[in-house]
């Protein structure tokens, strides 16, 4: 049976985000991209825009590895 770890990512958590206005559009691709490459998937974001500057909050998932 598989079983799943899920992680909630927020994008405060990229690094140069400004407070107030969020990861440029570039900013938050590479954040994710990185999320990628660690074996996540993003199952849900809820996205905000703001002066052409994104922030969201969302959940990714991956199968948990087993020691």
């Amino acid at each position: 049976m598989t079983t799943w770890e899920y992680k909630i990512i927020d994008s405060r958590d990229i690094q140069g985000a400004g407070r107030l206005r969020g990861p440029s559009p570039e900013d938050a691709e590479s954040f994710l991209d990185v999320l990628g490459a660690e074996g996540w998937e993003v199952v849900h974001l809820d996205w905000r825009e703001l002066e052409r500057r994104m922030s969201f909050m969302g959940i990714a998932k991956r199968e948990r590895r087993h020691a």
